[in-house]
């Protein structure tokens, strides 16, 4: 009979294992974040400059819109990409310049904020591991850019209705919400990052200043670099090069959120947009130019871009909670 040499787990070793599931506490943590978030000054100043770009830029639109017919099939969909003076850029312009921002606002001082006033180990030392924590504040961070946004897709299509007199059609609907979820997705990469950086960087102020520095980076110089790297790889000597350095410029160019978000938001409110990135003359003899392409072949043709937000966010988030799950919590 064969004895076995395997040694029976030590009392500390037990007592060192999970006890029951890692996420009990997440709906306590995510509800006192977002009462938080939504009753904090912070938020407050963010959402209301936001409705106040919305009003500006939804009511440039609508002076622009009235001269149109109303047999547009579209027309609501325009209160989001028409700008028109003093206002230089579009609502869709404005928020894709905000949202950025306001994650960074809610997301830089998550966890450092707790080390700083010396309450994580507190909140640990309940039954709350640090996956239900640190989930719970990006959930809660999450939705209330969700609420924000979706309260101001409301507000504009509201204020359309009012304004124009026209009623959006279901498609329409059914853009303007794929859009606001384009959006959620679009904030939450920037949450994730500032949670990263919150959780990298012991000062608030430091791991603010880095966010916003890798957002500028994409926002400003990416497409830059990416001109350059495309043409060292394939430099643009004849029409077939040509074609070539275009398309590793644009497939550089997705690198950045920035670009997919883009490609996402013109994809569903411009129904009239075929395809994105270079294309033959050859691939244009069939099609249709000037018909709007139906719901289903504008998100097919938004899929990749759709999914690689969501990608980047849950790629990002997944870097945060290991570095969160490595970090020694000190009393």
């Amino acid at each position: 009979m064969a004895i076995s040499t395997e040694t029976p787990p030590t009392v500390a070793a037990v007592g060192r294992q999970r006890a029951g599931s890692p996420w009990t506490g997440l709906g306590a943590v995510a509800l006192k974040e977002l009462a938080d978030h939504l009753s904090s000054v912070r938020m407050q100043l963010l959402e209301g400059l936001m409705f106040l770009v919305a009003l500006g830029t939804v009511y440039s639109a609508i002076q622009n819109l009235r001269t149109t017919v109303a047999e547009d099939p579209f027309l609501f969909l325009k209160l989001f990409t028409v700008a028109q003076e003093p206002l230089p850029y579009s609502f869709v312009a404005f928020l894709g310049f905000l949202i950025p921002l306001t994650a960074i606002a809610l997301g830089f001082d998550a966890v450092n904020g707790e080390h700083n006033r010396r309450t994580l180990s507190r909140v640990l030392a309940q039954p709350i591991y640090r996956d239900a924590l640190l989930f719970g504040k990006f959930l809660a961070a999450l939705g209330t850019i969700a609420l924000v946004v979706l309260a101001l897709w409301l507000l504009v299509t509201g204020l359309g209705i009012f304004r124009l007199g026209v009623v959006p059609g279901g498609e329409e609907v059914a853009r303007g919400l794929l859009y606001v979820a384009a959006t959620v997705a679009y904030a939450g990469i920037w949450l994730a990052l500032a949670q990263l950086c919150s959780v990298t960087f012991r000062q608030p102020a430091t791991s603010a200043l880095a966010a916003i520095a890798v957002w500028l980076f994409f926002a400003i110089f990416w497409d830059i670099i990416a001109g350059i790297i495309a043409s060292v790889l394939r430099p643009p000597l004849d029409p077939f090069s040509e074609l070539a350095h275009a398309q590793w410029r644009l497939w550089l160019s997705r690198l950045s959120p920035n670009t997919l978000y883009a490609e996402v938001v013109v994809t569903l409110l411009n129904p009239e947009v075929r395809a994105l990135g270079p294309v033959l003359i050859t691939q244009l003899e069939r099609a249709l130019l000037g018909a709007p392409l139906p719901l289903g072949q504008s998100l097919l043709l938004s899929w990749p871009q759709f999914t690689g937000l969501i990608a980047a966010m849950v790629l990002i988030f997944a870097a945060t909670y290991v570095q969160f799950q490595r970090q020694e919590v000190r009393a």
